[in-house]
């Protein structure tokens, strides 16, 4: 089917899900996008899309590979001039792009010239044997199911030619291996904006706090008494992104009904599109949702909360490749978190130091009763998960020596030593 028909339905599907004016937005950006032309540099990032996927899977690896002296550019695979940039670089990163008679062409040029081809992942759409475990592309309108059900990029990485992945996870990058590639795991990260903005918010958080508690001294004791009970609220968030989360917050509704009927101060805050259980309707007057938010709004409204939910389908191999990334955007601004024990969380987080994992309903409630009934608990689980962070899910403090190393024998230029 022709890729610009497929492309509608997204569209479509996109304005449905998020309104004329939000949508209209994320497809405006899309759509711009094709036309950027790059310049030439060391290594080329191709992407399907402009959304979160593209944004830590191009645009931070970029600035990390720019940290570590690579020069780079990042285009989309519907660029029309997408196969004259075979001339321009060394390395060719593809992430989540469908082989099209543009990237075809691209791609014979770069073989041509002898140069590198890295299919890149941070999912397992890349196979379609795996879609059915995949809920998201159960609720896709036909035309938009037609991106995923070939496996997105499966010819390139197929294609014998391509002996090199990158990809977020171990569990990812066992799946490739298994078609015998060699492959880097680059985790992903939080840019140096993003760093600042993290720093902006909590300062402000900080100083919001000194002068409403200021104002309520001035104020007298009945309106005291009232603000600080407002301020013995504790709120959990959960920040979905896409319509892909459904049945992962599922997994958690039994355990937030527990606790939100054994605790009346909690709040629930919830951001993106995100289908909650009728179960929960009883406490809608304590939950408030709203739409997903610009990055800088996102870091905002995380550092809103007292408490971080990371809820994943354990045993589900789309969840079990789901980076540890709600971890690390909470922690930045100092929030614990509580996920699901999937690999890469168990991986990412000391349970009980920096954050928790849970594997069944009944932990999930434990864990999150010691957070609510233990306020200095939260503050040094958050002041930890702040400092992994920043330790190891920063583009600036990137250590992947090998892969920088390779990436550096492939380029075309000399470079310093």
């Amino acid at each position: 089917m022709n890729l610009l028909l497929i492309k509608i339905g997204k569209a479509l599907h996109t304005l449905k899900r998020e309104g004329l004016w939000r949508g209209g937005r994320r497809v405006s950006k899309a759509f711009f996008a094709l036309f950027r032309r790059v310049g030439s540099g060391d290594v080329l990032f191709i992407t399907g899309g402009v959304g979160d996927s593209a944004l830590y899977r191009a645009h931070h690896v970029a600035e990390e590979l720019e940290i570590q002296g690579l020069t780079t550019g990042i285009t989309v695979q519907d660029n029309p001039f997408l196969p004259s940039y075979a001339d321009k670089f060394s390395v060719f990163i593809f992430h989540r792009v469908l082989y099209t008679p543009s990237v075809a062409k691209l791609m014979e040029r770069i073989k041509a010239q002898d140069k590198e081809i890295i299919f890149e992942t941070d999912d397992l759409v890349f196979d379609p044997q795996y879609l059915k475990f995949m809920d998201y592309f159960q609720k896709m309108n036909n035309l938009e199911r037609k991106l995923y059900e070939n496996g997105v990029g499966g010819e390139i990485l197929n294609d014998p030619y391509v002996k090199v992945c990158t990809t977020t996870t171990t569990f990812l990058a066992e799946k490739l291996r298994e078609k015998g590639k060699r492959v880097f795991i680059v985790p992903n990260k939080l840019t140096q904006e993003d760093v600042a903005v993290a720093e902006a918010v909590i300062a402000n958080k900080c100083h919001s706090e000194l002068v409403e508690e200021s104002a309520s001294v001035a104020k007298g004791s009945l309106d005291y008494a009232r603000d600080d009970n407002r301020k013995n609220t504790i709120k959990i968030g959960y920040f979905s992104g896409t319509l892909s989360h459904n049945k992962d917050f599922a997994t958690i509704t039994d355990a937030l009904a527990t606790v939100l009927e054994k605790y009346p101060q909690t709040r629930l805050f919830l951001v993106g599109p995100l289908e909650t259980e009728s179960k929960l309707s009883v406490f809608a007057d304590r939950i408030e949702q709203f739409p997903y938010a610009a990055r800088a709004q996102h870091f905002a409204n995380v550092a809103s909360v007292d408490i971080n939910l990371a809820p994943l389908e354990i045993g589900n191999p789309f969840c079990e490749s789901k980076s540890e990334l709600k971890f690390f955007e909470a922690g930045i601004v100092g929030v614990p978190t509580v996920a699901s024990a999937t690999a890469p969380y168990k991986e990412a987080i000391e349970d009980g130091v920096d954050g928790f994992v849970a594997s069944t309903t009944e932990e999930w409630v434990e864990k999150l009763c010691r957070l609510i009934e233990d306020a200095p608990l939260r503050t040094a689980m958050g002041e930890k998960a702040k400092a992994k962070a920043m330790q190891k899910y920063t583009t600036a403090n990137a250590q992947n020596k090998e892969y920088y190393e390779y990436l550096h024998s492939k380029v075309t230029r000399s470079f310093p030593a």
